[in-house]
């Protein structure tokens, strides 16, 4: 029977809960139960596709081509178990299905409520994130609840987290919470009272939480953890310390040694081997002894928050973890980077990156970003919308295409080399229509999918064969101009077979050393312990520039 745990967030956002949960599943797979994670997203948008990147960070998107939160992310790169579009739901879409039910009738004329309809609702798309009850169900199944105790929009979800763990009985459920203790510098102490008031919020709730992790610039000290116990009425063993570090990476040992997993494992009555977490130590290790350091230059607009690239750093570290180095990411906002900065900028940096993105703002900047990078024998890695604007920059400046453009940017570009294709063959097989007026949420290119690659390519000595990574995008390469493009020299390295849509781009390899262009996004698929083959071979090739620069400053 799948076993329930229930991360609930206090006082302010941000304190983390992703990272705990994640780290809290980590060290009880290492102990040999089969985890999952669930995301209980509280606004009513139905996903966050359509949300501003500054706002909410990056969308994740999974193999079944779910576009969820970031957190997501880190579920995966955590624990081996791949997330589904199960594994993340709204608000949004919860009183979507009540809404949908309500219209056929499936409520035999009842007043519909929150609860026990809405809330009801929940259990189910909870016990259905965990497969309880199935074949494929999990041992434990951790369930973190967006928001802060206390906001209007979580309440529903506290309410069901509440009820389900009354169904289900307190050995099977457990409630941990995740709260701020704040350093008052001008008094010189830590200050309880936000945690004290944050868990009485949870308690007129209903739910009596049996764990408090305890976010804070430093460690908690045994006289505070026990204040914090006695007015929170959790065991002083259950008050848990969780301070600043500077590698995600050290949280589970973190959690480890403080007993968390113990804890759990006691309240949930699972009997299993010891933790084993010689792998994280492991990967720390590596984080902390690097041999050198490479830096890549992101050329983006969404550089004010990092967040907005989230698994997109992460891809990149772990491939500096491969090659022993530590990855500096340099951002470079596209919308200010012009012809003269160009090379001020760019001359600097390593390798050139330029990553996915909607929008026309700040295109012409990563345009200038990607001539540079071909035009100096820079490493290239364009993604997404990386591989389109160097597909222009290329038509306009190799190809003879003068004007050339997407049709997202400028539709009536007398050469849109990119454009809104209106029909194509989703994963399952069935056959998608969209066109400019279409909805923005679910319209797009989604999930996994696999394509050919062309032999004696870079694209072929990274992928093999065959490459199978996950997409988000509407705009794809125009296939009416790619003899042109190939007769001036751009290689087109792997084609989808169907619609003959291009997948990935490179340079020959006696014009440039390094320079690719992919239309999916492969740093969803990267994890601390594999890597990603194609950042890898990026960040190998940065490094190749770095020593070339280095033999040439040391010659002048």
């Amino acid at each position: 029977m799948t076993k329930f745990v229930f991360v609930t967030g206090g006082v302010v956002s941000s304190l983390g809960k992703g990272i705990a949960s994640a780290s809290l599943a980590a060290i009880l797979e290492s102990r040999g139960l089969k985890v999952t994670l669930l995301k209980l997203d509280p606004y009513l948008n139905v996903d966050p596709g359509t949300m501003s990147p500054f706002q909410h960070g990056e969308v994740f998107v999974t193999d079944d081509g779910a576009e969820t939160d970031l957190d997501l992310g880190h579920y995966e790169r955590f624990i081996t178990t791949r997330m589904k579009r199960t594994n993340n739901f709204t608000t949004g879409q919860i009183y979507k299905s009540v809404l949908e039910k309500e219209r056929r009738g499936d409520y035999l004329g009842k007043t519909v409520q929150v609860i026990p309809h809405v809330t009801n609702e929940i259990q189910e798309y909870v016990k259905r994130g965990a497969s309880f009850g199935m074949s494929d169900a999990v041992d434990v199944a951790i369930v973190e609840i967006g928001g802060t105790v206390g906001d209007i929009e979580s309440l529903p979800f506290l309410e069901a987290a509440r009820q389900l763990s009354l169904k289900h009985g307190p050995a099977n459920t457990a409630f941990v919470h995740l709260t701020y203790v704040p350093w008052i510098a001008t008094a010189g102490e830590l200050k309880t009272k936000p945690t004290q008031h944050t868990v009485q919020k949870l308690r007129e709730i209903g739910i009596q939480p049996d764990v408090l992790l305890c976010r804070a610039d430093r460690k908690i000290p045994d006289e505070e953890r026990e204040k914090i116990s006695l007015f929170t009425n959790v065991q002083q063993h259950g008050v848990i310390s969780m301070w600043d570090v500077d590698t995600i990476y050290k949280v589970p040992r973190m959690l480890h040694e403080q007993g968390l997993d113990e804890l759990i494992c006691m309240k949930l009555q699972l009997f299993t081997r010891p933790a084993d977490l010689k792998r994280w130590d492991t990967l720390v290790h590596e984080v902390e002894h690097p041999r050198g350091e490479v830096t890549i230059g992101m050329c983006g607009k969404y550089t004010d928050l990092s967040d907005s690239y989230k698994s997109l750093n992460e891809a990149l570290r772990h491939a500096g973890l491969h090659n022993h180095v530590r990855v500096k990411i340099e951002y470079i906002d596209a919308e200010t980077l012009t012809d003269g900065q160009a090379a001020q900028q760019l001359a600097k940096v390593d390798a050139v990156l330029v990553p996915g993105g909607f929008g026309k703002r700040g295109v012409e900047g990563k345009i200038l970003a990607a001539q540079y990078a071909r035009e100096h024998g820079v490493p290239y890695l364009g993604i997404c919308l990386g591989m389109q604007v160097a597909t222009i920059e290329y038509a306009r400046h190799l190809a003879g295409l003068e004007g050339a453009n997407s049709t997202e940017f400028d539709p009536d570009s007398p050469h849109p080399v990119i454009a809104l294709i209106d029909e194509w063959q989703d994963r399952d097989g069935s056959i998608q229509k969209r066109d400019a007026n279409s909805d923005l949420g679910g319209t797009m290119r989604l999930g996994a999918q696999s394509s050919d690659v062309k032999p004696g390519t870079l694209a072929h000595e990274i992928y093999g064969p065959v490459v199978t990574e996950r997409h988000r995008h509407r705009y794809e390469a125009n296939e009416r101009y790619l003899d042109r493009l190939q007769q001036a020299g751009l290689v087109i390295s792997a084609i989808t077979q169907r619609e003959k849509l291009t997948e990935m781009v490179e340079l020959p390899r006696d014009k440039h050393p390094w320079f690719v262009g992919v239309q999916f996004h492969p740093e969803f698929k990267s994890t601390p312990w594999d890597g990603h083959p194609l950042f890898i071979s990026y960040i190998k090739a940065a490094l190749a520039h770095q020593a070339g620069r280095q033999k040439q400053k040391a010659a002048a």
